[in-house]
């Protein structure tokens, strides 16, 4: 038979029933839609499944014959139907969320466990050099990354602009201050290339007179740190990087004067399944109750704060003494380190 399950469901529906009108309903199909199949399969077949002018309705003997087969192929169908629905509820559904170095994603994974029980959240710690790499290849679903990335075949949404720090060696002189300005950096020795920190390269000394001794070899910030920690010279870095490896022996100041260093989400674009969407909704703090919308719009750069009518702008009027004798709070990011 060159029937296709449906029609034969169809046909058993009728051959059961005896009964036009009833089948449709049980099938939610029209009755003209059910009469139009059932003729057109006895036109195929070359002679009748019911008989002519009967009422009731009847099936004639290849009638009879044909629905033996019809219901074992149906049968078969529904059993196939059944297993991969039991193989399908089985199976573990999976978000991958890759989180660049000192993002902490605990919170949102917390409302994603608390909404979404059955659906596994992955977190995969990236850094700046793998972050991107991760996402084109399907590594991870959606990422946390950190700016300026190239954003060809990405959708990106800016969250957030972290504050740059100077971490320094305790001893060193900017402890005395609560936040430094970076003109006051300008004769320091920056263990990270110039135009990581354009604004501390225009009016460093070491750059304008070639003075810079050479750069170590670093080849994460754990290192970059670690040279910090042996006096070799100051790194400028995001809050969060210098909260990741913060140490005794260490303190961080703010840097008036350079810019921030901006987080944002990004995924493939076109590629944004209904588990991303839902993700990103619960990142831009969306409540259970609020419907998902269409996919999220990209966006190219992260919000930026309002100064309240009538406030005063902010000044920057350098290093500033701090009266607590410059002790630092110590925060330790909850996320996965990567991998060294």
């Amino acid at each position: 038979m060159n029937f296709d399950v449906q029609t034969l469901r169809w046909y058993v529906a009728v051959a059961e029933e005896l009964h036009f009108a009833r089948a449709a309903k049980s099938l939610n199909i029209a009755r003209t839609k059910l009469s139009g199949a059932i003729i057109d399969m006895e036109a195929q077949l070359g002679y009748s499944l019911f008989v002519p002018g009967a009422s009731p309705t009847q099936l004639t003997e290849r009638g009879a014959e044909l629905l033996s087969s019809a219901r074992i192929l149906v049968a078969e169908d529904d059993e196939r139907a059944r297993i991969q629905a039991a193989e399908a509820s089985t199976q573990t559904h999976t978000l991958t969320v890759g989180f660049t170095e000192g993002v902490t994603p605990t919170k949102w994974a917390r409302i994603w466990n608390e909404r979404f029980p059955d659906v596994a959240l992955d977190l995969v710690p990236t850094t700046v050099e793998t972050q991107l790499k991760l996402i084109h290849d399907g590594s991870v679903d959606i990422g946390f990354v950190r700016l300026p990335i190239e954003r060809d075949g990405l959708d990106v949404v800016g969250l957030y602009e972290e504050v740059p720090v100077v971490v320094v060696p305790k001893e060193h002189p900017v402890a005395a201050f609560d936040r430094i300005g970076v003109v006051d950096l300008a004769d320091e020795h920056l263990l990270q290339a110039p135009e990581i920190v354009p604004e501390w390269a225009s009016i460093a000394t070491e750059v304008a007179d070639g003075s810079a001794a050479p750069l170590p070899p670093t080849g994460s910030n754990e290192e970059l740190i670690e040279y910090v920690a042996a006096g070799l010279g100051i790194a400028i870095v995001p809050q969060s990087i210098a909260r990741l490896h913060a140490r005794k022996d260490l303190l961080y100041r703010p840097v008036d004067g350079v810019a921030g260093s901006p987080i944002a989400i990004a995924w493939p674009t076109g590629r944004a399944s209904a588990h991303v969407e839902e993700f990103f909704g619960i990142v831009r703090g969306r409540s259970v109750r609020s419907s998902r919308g269409t996919s999220p719009t990209a966006s190219s750069t992260p919000p930026t704060k309002k100064p309240k009518s009538g406030a005063p702008a902010k000044k920057t009027t350098g290093a500033k003494k701090t009266t607590g004798g410059g002790k630092q709070a110590r925060t330790t990011t909850r996320g996965k380190r990567p991998n060294r």
